[in-house]
């Protein structure tokens, strides 16, 4: 982070531009600027594409970005994602493969550690978890901060972990649905019409209302930002949205599941 810092020091001397000057200009206050140039503060994705359109959108801060430090516990083609949500005024999530990280257990994602391959250390899973559990609390610490949820019924009908972990996952999974900005949709297992089934969708929305995509599979993730491409994916969630369970219904298949363990 000092080397990028210095970079950018350099790039906001070179255009003759204060600290103070530079800060309005990409809507910043000077004491983040110092703390960035500085390498005390990691900058975001908003930050970085801000100074390069006040810098001359040079490249050089837009290809630096990625090679920042390493966050422990997140996977590298994941990082620039999470660094996005970090911001995100909105986010919706539809998987169909796993319980979303933002509404894992511990005990849940254990399950999930202990079927890895290659075999993962406890530190390696200890790790994980951490980076998840910090992730997590946006969704208590930004009460402003939409966030939609569509899950599959039989991510939970698998029961991955055994009876006790699925029941503690349904009563945290309940616990999060109380929560105003918190939207939670199940799927039914039997659904004639399915507008998801090409695979899990995450969209984002920034504070410039600027709409962005994830797609992950295998050991590889990818940042959706061609608008047509965001587009389909925001179709495709707004008719899954209809086609799911309401959250009312939704609170009430739960609730019978938990019961049915």
């Amino acid at each position: 982070m000092r080397t990028f810092g210095a970079v950018l020091q350099a790039l906001r001397e070179h255009a003759a531009l204060s600290r103070e000057e530079f800060g309005d200009r990409v809507r910043f206050s000077k004491h983040t600027v110092a703390s960035v140039e500085l390498g005390r503060r990691m900058p975001d994705l908003v930050f970085v594409e801000r100074a390069e359109e006040v810098l001359g959108n040079t490249g050089v801060l837009r290809k630096a970005f990625p090679k920042l430090a390493r966050q422990p516990g997140l996977a590298a083609w994941f990082r620039r994602w999470a660094q996005l949500e970090e911001i995100a005024i909105t986010l919706y999530t539809y998987e169909c493969r796993m319980i979303p990280g933002l509404l894992q257990t511990e005990a849940y994602a254990g399950a999930l550690a202990a079927d890895q391959l290659p075999p993962l250390a406890d530190a390696q899973i200890e790790e994980r978890w951490a980076a998840r559990a910090e992730r997590q609390q946006m969704l208590r610490d930004r009460p402003n901060t939409a966030f939609s949820f569509i899950l599959e019924e039989h991510l939970l009908l698998r029961r991955t972990g055994g009876v006790e972990v699925t029941g503690g996952l349904i009563d945290h999974v309940l616990e999060i649905s109380k929560l105003r900005n918190v939207e939670i949709q199940i799927m039914p297992l039997v659904q004639e019409s399915h507008a998801g089934l090409q695979g899990p969708i995450r969209l984002l929305e920034t504070p410039e209302n600027k709409w962005f995509a994830y797609n992950e599979g295998q050991e590889s993730g990818q940042l959706i930002t061609d608008p047509k491409v965001v587009s389909v994916l925001q179709s495709r969630y707004a008719r899954m949205r209809s086609q799911a369970l309401s959250m009312k219904d939704s609170l009430s298949l739960l609730k019978q599941m938990q019961g049915d363990l």
